[in-house]
C-alpha cells in the first residue's frame, strides 16, 4: 500500500508583518545533503554516524528505500537528527522489493543506480504528480551500463522496474552520455554509485550546480571524481570510506524565504551555523540579498569583505544576519542557473522591488514538483502584480502596493511554492495557502518556525 501524502483540509493565513524583524532562526539540516549522505554511506565499507540529518518525508522516504535494499538505519531515540547506517556486510543490496519514492527527487533519481548492485529487480513507484517528473535520461544511462528498465505506465516516468545487470562491465571504463539538462540529479545519480563500478565511470554532458556538491561529497567520502572537460567526469574505481561521523549542514536553501523576510518586512533575521564556504546553491543568497539592497554580516564581518576574510577558513560557520530598512532595489536581469531553487524565494522579494527584474537561466524549473515558472506567473498575477515566462526563466513587474490584495495561493504540492506565498503574506494581508504542510517536504515545521521569527520584532 503507498503511504498516505500530507494534505491540510483549511488554507493556513499567512501572517503579516506586524513590525521591523530582530529575528533569529535555526534552519534545519540539508537536505540534498542529507539524502547524498546517505546514499554515500549506503555504499560505504563501514557504518557512518549522520548528525544533523534533516527530519523530513524525503529524508524519511531515503531512509525507507536503504532500509528496502537491506541497510541497516539506526536512529537515536534522543535525537532524531542523528542515524547510524550500517551497509550490507557483502555490499550486496537487496533485490525483488519494492521502493516508495513520493514525490522526492532525490530518492527516485540516486536510488535506482543502487539496484546496479543488487541481486534482483527492484521496483519503484511514487505520489501520483510524480509520474510527472522526468526519469528517462538516468534510466537509458542505467540500460547503458547493463541494467534493464521495465515502464508500468508512460515511458520516461514513474512507475517502473529496473533489474540489475548479469555481470558488471570490467574490461573497459564505460562512457556513459545522458541529457541532464531537466535535471542535474541525473548526473548525481549516476556519479554517487559510480565508483562501485569494476573499472569507474566516464559521464558526458553540462555541469549543474549540484554536481560540484556531489563531487566534493564522493571525494570527501574515499571516492575519485573530477571534470575532465566541460561536460565530462571520471570515475575511478574506489571503495569508499566515510568519516564514521559526519555533520549536516544547514540547508542554505531553506533560509532563503527567512533571510528574505528581512527585505519584505524590513528589520533583521539572522541564521546560526552559516558555513563561509559551502558546495549548496543556496550560499549564493548573500551576494543575492545584497544586490537587493539588504545589508549583508557573516559574524559582524559584512558582505563585500567577506571574501578577503583569513578568518573564516574552509571550516567556519558562523551567523550571517541580513537587515533592510526595506527598501528593495529592483534586480533587473539575474543569471539563476547555478541556484534554481531558491527562485520562488527570490521571485517574492522582486514583487516588492522598486521595478522590472528578470530571473534567468532556470528553463529547468518547468520539471521541477510542479511547473514552478507557470505557477509563479500564475500566483504573482493572482495577488495584482504581474509576470510572465520567459524561454530560460520568468519576469516580474512589481504593482503599486495599493492595487496587491489578498487570495487563497495555491502550493501545487510544492514546498517552494508553499514558502514563496508566506512571504507575500508578509506584507500583503489576507493571503491563505492551500496545503501548506507540503513544506514538511524539507522544513519539517515551517508554520511554526515561522510565526516564531514574527514573534520576534522590533
Amino acid at each position: 500500500m503507498k503511504p498516505m501524502t500530507e494534505h491540510d483540509t483549511q488554507p493556513w493565513t499567512a501572517p503579516l508583518a506586524e513590525g521591523p524583524l530582530d529575528a533569529t532562526v535555526t534552519i534545519p539540516g540539508s537536505k540534498s545533503l542529507s539524502n547524498r549522505f546517505l546514499i554515500l554511506a549506503a555504499l560505504s565499507t563501514q557504518p557512518v554516524h549522520i548528525r544533523g540529518l534533516l527530519c523530513s518525508r524525503d529524508t524519511e522516504l531515503m531512509i525507507g528505500a536503504l532500509r528496502a535494499l537491506g541497510v541497516t538505519c539506526t536512529q537515536n531515540d534522543d535525537d532524531a537528527t542523528a542515524v547510524t547506517i550500517t551497509p550490507p556486510a557483502d555490499g550486496v543490496f537487496h533485490g525483488d522489493i519494492d521502493v516508495y519514492c513520493g514525490l522526492a527527487g532525490t530518492v527516485m533519481r540516486f536510488v535506482p543506480p543502487l539496484v546496479l548492485f543488487a541481486n534482483g529487480p527492484v521496483r519503484f513507484d511514487g505520489d501520483e504528480q510524480a509520474y510527472a517528473r522526468p526519469m528517462k535520461p538516468l534510466l537509458d544511462g542505467l540500460c547503458r551500463l547493463g541494467a534493464h528498465v521495465e515502464y508500468h505506465g508512460e515511458e520516461g516516468h514513474l512507475p517502473f522496474t529496473v533489474t540489475p545487470p548479469t555481470t558488471l562491465e570490467s574490461n573497459r571504463r564505460p562512457v556513459v552520455k545522458i541529457d541532464s539538462s531537466s535535471s542535474s540529479q541525473f548526473i548525481s545519480g549516476l556519479l554517487l554509485a559510480a565508483s562501485r563500478l569494476p573499472n569507474g565511470l566516464t559521464l558526458r554532458h553540462t555541469g549543474l550546480p549540484h554536481i560540484r556538491m556531489t563531487m566534493e561529497d564522493i571525494n570527501a567520502a574515499g571516492g575519485a571524481v573530477e571534470m575532465t572537460q566541460r561536460g565530462e567526469w571520471t570515475v575511478e574505481p574506489r571503495a569508499l570510506t566515510m568519516a564514521q561521523e559526519i555533520t549536516v549542514e544547514p540547508d542554505l536553501s531553506n533560509a532563503a524565504p527567512f533571510l528574505g523576510a528581512a527585505l519584505i518586512a524590513s528589520g533583521s533575521v539572522s541564521v546560526p551555523n552559516w558555513p563561509a564556504h559551502t558546495t549548496q546553491p543556496g550560499g549564493l543568497l548573500p551576494a543575492i540579498l545584497h544586490r537587493f539592497g539588504a545589508d549583508v554580516t557573516l559574524d559582524g564581518t559584512s558582505f563585500n569583505e567577506l571574501a578577503d576574510c583569513e578568518e573564516f577558513d574552509d571550516r567556519y560557520c558562523g551567523t550571517l544576519t541580513v537587515r533592510s530598512d526595506g527598501a528593495i532595489r529592483a534586480l533587473g536581469e539575474l543569471d539563476l542557473s547555478a541556484a534554481g531553487e531558491i527562485t520562488p524565494s527570490i521571485a517574492a522579494i522582486a514583487v516588492f522591488a522598486d521595478g522590472a527584474s528578470s530571473l534567468t537561466g532556470i528553463g529547468h524549473l518547468r520539471g521541477h514538483e510542479t511547473n514552478r515558472l507557470e505557477a509563479l506567473v500564475r500566483e504573482i498575477e493572482r495577488v495584482g502584480a504581474h509576470a510572465h515566462e520567459l524561454a530560460d526563466g520568468i519576469a516580474i513587474e512589481p504593482a503599486a502596493e495599493g492595487q496587491l490584495h489578498g487570495a487563497v495561493m495555491e502550493s501545487y504540492a510544492d514546498h517552494r511554492m508553499a514558502t514563496f506565498a508566506a512571504m507575500l503574506g508578509l506584507r500583503i494581508a489576507d493571503i491563505s495557502i492551500e496545503d501548506v504542510q507540503t513544506t514538511r517536504k524539507t522544513i519539517p515545521d515551517f508554520t511554526g518556525l515561522w510565526t516564531a521569527m514574527l514573534a520576534q520584532h522590533e
